[in-house]
This record gives C-alpha cells, sequence and structure tokens, in this order.
C-alpha cells in the first residue's frame, strides 16, 4: 500500500478523519493524497471566470487543515482538482496509482440520523478501488480482528485481495470469514480459495435472505475491529444503495470502520 486518497468535504469531523487518515498511512509508511473537488456552474454569457479563484480557495482550505494536525512522519500531497466529483476522483486514482480511499460517512450532511451522506455514498456507489469508511470521530487503532461477510468466495479479478492481505500481515490480523448462503446462490460460492483458506482463521456459513441480514445476525458474535464486505450488484449494500444516502437506522454496525472491495469477479 502506497498510495492513499482522502477526499475532504465541509463536514465538522473532517480533522479528526484527516486525522485518521494520516495515522493509519504512517502505519504503511504510505503518501497521503489529501484532496478536494470542486465544480463550477456559470450562466451563459457570464464573463467573469472564477476557476482560479475557487481552486485558491479549496488549496488554502486542506492545506488548513493539515496545518492543524499531527502529520510526523507522513508525506502528505494536497490537491485541488475542477470536474465532477466521481469522475474527477476516477482520473485521480489512476493519475496517482492509488491504492486506497478512506472516505467519512457523511461528508456534509447535518442530519444526525444519517450515516452515508450523499456525497460519500455516490463515491461508494462508482469506486473501482477499496474504500474504507471511518465512522465519525474515530481515532485510529491496529486492527486485530476482521469480519469478512461475503456471498460468494468466487475470486476471478488479479489483486482482488491485496489490501486485505496487506492489513491481515500487517497488524497480524485474525480474519474470520462469514459465507452468507442466499436464495441466489450459486453453485460453487462457497469454496474457498487458496488465498481465503491461507488467510482465514475460522469460516462459518449463514443461511440469510440477504448478505446483509447475515451480517447484521452474526455481527455482535464476531465482535471484529473491522468488517469487510464486497460491492456486488446483488450484494450486500444492493437495497440501501437505492439510494446514495444510508440512515443509521439501516445500518446500525456504524461504529468500526467497513472497507468495502471492489467486485472480484
Amino acid at each position: 500500500m502506497k498510495n492513499i486518497l482522502v477526499p475532504v468535504g465541509s463536514s465538522k469531523n473532517a480533522e479528526c478523519h484527516l486525522q485518521y487518515a494520516v495515522d493509519f498511512a504512517r502505519e504503511f509508511n504510505a503518501k497521503l493524497w489529501v484532496v478536494q473537488v470542486f465544480n463550477v456552474y456559470t450562466k451563459s454569457g457570464t464573463l467573469i471566470k472564477i476557476d482560479h479563484i475557487l481552486e485558491r480557495e479549496s488549496k488554502a482550505f486542506l492545506e488548513h487543515h493539515v496545518s492543524k494536525i499531527d502529520t510526523t512522519g507522513v508525506e502528505v500531497e494536497t490537491r485541488t482538482f475542477k470536474g465532477k466529483l466521481v469522475d474527477t476522483l476516477e482520473r485521480v486514482y489512476k493519475a496517482f496509482d492509488i491504492d486506497l480511499v478512506l472516505l467519512e460517512p457523511k461528508t456534509n450532511s447535518i442530519n444526525e440520523e444519517v450515516y452515508l451522506g450523499k456525497t460519500s455514498g455516490k463515491i461508494m456507489k462508482r469506486s473501482s478501488i477499496p474504500a474504507l469508511i471511518v465512522p465519525e470521530g474515530s481515532k485510529f487503532r491496529p486492527l486485530k480482528s476482521i469480519m469478512l461477510s461475503i456471498k460468494s468466495a468466487i475470486i476471478r479479478k488479479e489483486n482482488a485481495l491485496d489490501i486485505l492481505k496487506t492489513i491481515k500481515a500487517h497488524f497480524d490480523t485474525m480474519v474470520n470469514i462469514l459465507l452468507v448462503k442466499t436464495p441466489y446462490h450459486k453453485d460453487g460460492d462457497h469454496d474457498l480459495s487458496d488465498q481465503l483458506k491461507g488467510m482465514a482463521s475460522k469460516v462459518n456459513v449463514s443461511n440469510n435472505v440477504t448478505t446483509y441480514q447475515g451480517t447484521l445476525e452474526h455481527f455482535k458474535e464476531y465482535d471484529p475491529d473491522l468488517l469487510v464486505v464486497v460491492r456486488r450488484k446483488r450484494g450486500f449494500f444492493v437495497k440501501l444503495w437505492e439510494k446514495n444516502t444510508i440512515l443509521k437506522k439501516d445500518f446500525y454496525i456504524s461504529e468500526i470502520p467497513v472497507l468495502v472491495l471492489p467486485e472480484m469477479k
């Protein structure tokens, strides 16, 4: 893990989230890219160009936040970009060879009932790289126990589990796998690959309507420091992500980080 990206919004949790990102990056000797994406909507015929003003203000905003946290031992670079949020971030991922994006659950929502706000929700739905959702107010601590909750153990994409293997190796983490057997399961879905067998401390199978329900049923039993799920068309957040916003009442596993891996097939 060499490059970690943190999109910074205007939430009251921005500095706390940024400190967590710095502390996380320090563990892996990774470079931290702190970015903000802005867009400009102008009326036809407008002569005043404000791009450079917004870029300057955005850059100053980022540098102000970075100046207020402890970045000792971590290379931190701030960048601003103009464009549509998700499309721009995807270009940034490729340009800077980003391995992981760290998201705060609600970047600009003032609704205390919200778990994942619209901005983070949009990024999560379309992110092509692993994304770590860090709860508000979290302070970094070593990840000693991981719950990997999946519907299918079939892995066809190369390097799909690299980020998970890196975390496990670094912290000597115990990885407990929950295989959820849903009405949509197919033969072979629960045949563990050598990669998964090599990292699993314990494997359980649960029969549930959805992966999400299976995870909620066994979450207290596993009591993990990190929950790992896979973003699939019929996966963990399939119902929750019909809208970008997710409420805490619909996702009450909101006190630990959640690592969302891209589709593995």
